[in-house]
């Protein structure tokens, strides 16, 4: 048998998906003010994020950007099978500075509440107690009830 899954726990992890999804709108907005498309911008910090040791091929750009080869190749604007090497620009450099610079601050000044959100989801849960009231399961059963007829429920 499965422990269920909390109230708190879905809490957090809503909580860490808004925080990672307003972390990332964000970087897009800051990418786009500085002149470049998201996924550019997701290219350049690839490229100069890598291990050390690895290198900047399509494959393994394509796998740090969770992209298909053929739209990696799209997105560094090479239409050919041989193996290319990738390398930023002075400019390229120059804006990708730019734009994580201001993402490493945001993260300085608001990541504390996506570890809290990550925090809360590592913590172990409570036990459960094995002697459940009879509403209790009364109330579990409704749930299930309900789960099976439809995926929401109103409350008026």
């Amino acid at each position: 048998m499965t422990a269920e899954i909390t109230t708190d726990e879905y809490r957090a992890l809503a909580e860490l998906r808004y925080r990672i999804r307003h972390f990332l709108r964000e970087g897009d907005a800051v990418a786009q003010a500085a002149g470049l498309e998201p996924q550019q911008y997701l290219l350049l910090l690839a490229i100069r994020g890598l291990p050390a040791g690895a290198e900047a091929t399509i494959q393994t750009l394509a796998e740090r950007l969770v992209l298909k080869h053929h739209s990696t190749v799209e997105l560094i604007d090479r239409l050919d099978r041989r193996r290319v090497m990738v390398s930023l620009l002075p400019r390229g450099e120059r804006l990708l500075e730019q734009v994580a610079r201001h993402r490493i601050g945001e993260l300085r000044s608001n990541g504390h509440a996506l570890v809290r959100a990550i925090d809360q989801l590592l913590q172990k849960p409570p036990q459960s107690n094995s002697r459940k009231t009879r509403s209790n399961r009364e109330k579990a059963q409704s749930k299930r009830t309900t789960a099976k007829r439809g995926t929401i429920r109103e409350s008026h």
